[in-house]
């Protein structure tokens, strides 16, 4: 997917101010065990087609909206994707500026994840 600059632009200033971190890293948090909320920023229907299993969905169009519902403690450690890292990384911006602490973005998003052959979930199952 080609996106515009302006689009570009924006996602490059938030990854300025955030962590980003890896799907192997990720990977590796769950197989130990780890505690951490694993959101899927994508919309409804990618969510549904498939996602990181484990994922809990909070779209972007309403993660500033209902984070607080979902995690009330704003230290609690938090990983965000999307399709390829761009929308988690705008989210982890969003949720930084209203105070969590300790969010990550999942560079890379879905396709690297697919990519590594790690874990799905949803409708393309099987």
């Amino acid at each position: 997917m080609k996106h515009n600059p302006g689009f570009l632009k924006l996602v490059e200033e938030a990854k300025k101010k955030i962590t980003e971190c890896t799907v192997v890293e990720v990977k590796a948090k769950l197989d130990r065990g780890e505690s951490f909320y694993f959101i899927d920023v994508r919309e409804d229907h990618e969510f549904a087609k498939d996602h990181a299993k484990g994922a809990r969905h909070l779209g972007r169009g309403i993660l500033e909206r209902d984070i607080e519902g979902m995690i009330s403690d704003k230290q609690a450690p938090v990983i965000l994707y999307c399709g390829g890292g761009y929308r988690s990384a705008l989210a982890a911006d969003s949720l930084r500026q209203m105070g969590y602490g300790n969010v990550m973005s999942m560079d890379g998003g879905i396709r690297a994840w697919r990519e590594a052959g790690y874990p799905l979930e949803g409708d393309s199952d099987g």
